[in-house]
């Protein structure tokens, strides 16, 4: 599984979980496909930024293989 803290992981229309602002306390994952990478850096420490396909906004904690492999 890669690390969702590099933005070079991470695809437009890839297949992740993130944790979203509200959900930080709790650690709750939200699956999706990636619309759009928001973080601008190449790497940061709790996870690159994202917005979903539904519009959901959060940082990847793990980035789903899929079966792609």
């Amino acid at each position: 599984m890669d690390d969702g803290r590099k933005r070079s992981n991470i695809k437009i229309g890839g297949h992740v979980n993130i944790v979203l602002k509200a959900d930080q306390r709790t650690g709750d994952l939200t699956e999706g496909w990636v619309e759009k990478i928001l973080t601008k850096s190449s790497f940061h420490p709790h996870g690159i930024k994202v917005r979903l396909e539904t519009g959901e906004v959060g940082r990847v904690k793990e980035i789903l293989e899929d079966g792609e492999f």
